[in-house]
């Protein structure tokens, strides 16, 4: 049996596991299943057509990151865009996000979400997401789109998520804000308002991070088959024995916790709630009549997916670029792939995107399990103090699915970070 000795053992090369080695820069071994890195921010090229795991745009909030990105590329490789979203609601196309958009409803309807907006029963403290949706936007305005979306979305029942679900990613607006947006139209609520894409996908700023770490510190097609977290032994699934100090993990939290054999993280972990997200990326023979949406979101529960997007509108290409997404409940078995891909193009005809005349010439399918994780307040209580538990073993789970929780390309980075230079700084 060969056996291996690192400082840092790392499950998992996605954005999270590259960052934290290039931040501890040395005695580190990345474990990671697959034969390349990057996970879901990986990048996918059929023909004409480049197409990423699902829509990854960066948004930067710190300058750290932000130049990282922007010193290392040619200028002429970064596409800087601000977002054009819509949904589609009965046919027509409304602004995003719905709540601040009202305006650009049916008289009625827009009478209808003005009035209960008006006449919302507020509360100090909301019990759950759905309640929270109808405390702050009325009954209209969370029947019309709040609710059915996020239904689909995350293939819950929205009463089992935490009021704070979404975070800092959800588009609050009060009524003046809805009010104002009346007579200036500006998406002042949404955290993504500007984003940042290469032109040769997401993909392309993981290998930018992946370029500086030594390969001989990178195991792919190589996947963790036990764990002794006593003797700090991990044995792998090509014979490999690692011998380790500090454990960081990046996959998701609820296959990592299959390595222990506690009675409570058992219960635990079959405790994590989530959805799965099936993609389909399209790529067709012609442009669609949508020349300037970047995505859109479809709340109609009679059409299979929740959100489409244009990758030819964000790269300036002259075909059809598109991702689409339909969620899954976490105990769902995903066996209806072609089912779903003729129910897209079906209800891709029916909403006027495509026509008879195009010709699917490309395609892949994908799917994301777990894709987005439920915060539920009693789980994530005791995620957290399980988290305290495990750094107490030098056992770190990062990242947003080692951590469970909603987080952005760069949050997952920051954390990483943040955890390298902590673990430093020990002596």
């Amino acid at each position: 049996m060969e056996i291996k000795k690192t400082k840092y053992l790392i499950i998992g090369a996605g954005i999270t596991g590259l960052t934290f080695a290039d931040y501890i820069k040395q005695d580190y071994l990345i474990v990671e299943k697959e034969n390349e890195v990057g996970g879901y921010c990986r990048t996918i090229r059929r023909g004409d057509f480049i197409w990423d795991y699902a829509g990854h745009f960066f948004h930067f909030k710190t300058d750290e990151f932000k130049n990282k990105f922007l010193n290392n590329v040619n200028n002429n490789e970064i596409i800087e865009q601000d977002k054009c979203t819509k949904i589609i609601y009965k046919n027509n196309l409304i602004d995003y996000p719905f709540q601040t958009n009202i305006h650009q409803l049916d008289k009625e309807e827009f009478i209808d979400c003005l009035y209960d907006l008006f006449n919302k029963k507020e509360k100090e403290n909301y019990d759950n997401f759905l309640d929270m949706l109808y405390g702050k936007f009325g009954r209209s305005i969370t029947e019309k789109f709040l609710r059915p979306y996020n239904e689909k979305l995350y293939a819950t029942d929205l009463k089992l998520l935490d009021k704070d679900a979404m975070g800092r990613f959800f588009p609050y607006a009060d009524k003046e804000q809805i009010i104002n947006n009346m007579k200036v139209n500006k998406d002042t609520a949404s955290y993504n308002n500007k984003f940042l894409y290469p032109r040769n996908g997401a993909g392309s700023f993981i290998k930018l991070i992946y370029d500086r770490l030594s390969k001989n510190h990178i195991l792919l097609n190589t996947k963790i088959e036990s764990i002794d977290f006593n003797k700090k032994k991990a044995l792998t699934n090509t014979g490999i024995e690692i011998e380790y100090e500090y454990l960081i993990n990046t996959i998701p939290l609820n296959h990592f916790l299959e390595f222990y054999t506690d009675k409570d993280i058992t219960l635990l972990r079959k405790e994590l709630s989530y959805n799965k997200v099936l993609v389909f990326n399209l790529g067709f023979n012609k442009k669609s009549k949508y020349k300037k949406e970047h995505w859109m979101y479809i709340p109609d529960k009679s059409i299979n997916y929740y959100r489409i997007g244009f990758y030819d509108n964000i790269l300036g290409s002259d075909k059809l670029s598109m991702y689409i997404e339909i969620g899954y409940s976490r105990d769902s078995k995903v066996n209806d792939i072609d089912f779903q891909l003729q129910e897209t193009l079906k209800n891709l005809k029916l909403q006027g995107i495509i026509d008879d005349t195009f010709v699917l010439e490309e395609y892949s399918t994908i799917l994301m399990d777990p894709a987005y994780v439920h915060i539920n307040t009693n789980t994530d209580v005791k995620i957290k103090e399980l988290m305290k538990k495990l750094n107490d073993e030098k056992v770190y789970s990062i990242g947003r699915y080692g951590a469970w929780t909603y987080c952005s390309m760069e949050d997952s980075m920051i954390s990483a970070k943040s955890l390298a230079e902590k673990l430093s700084n020990e002596k």
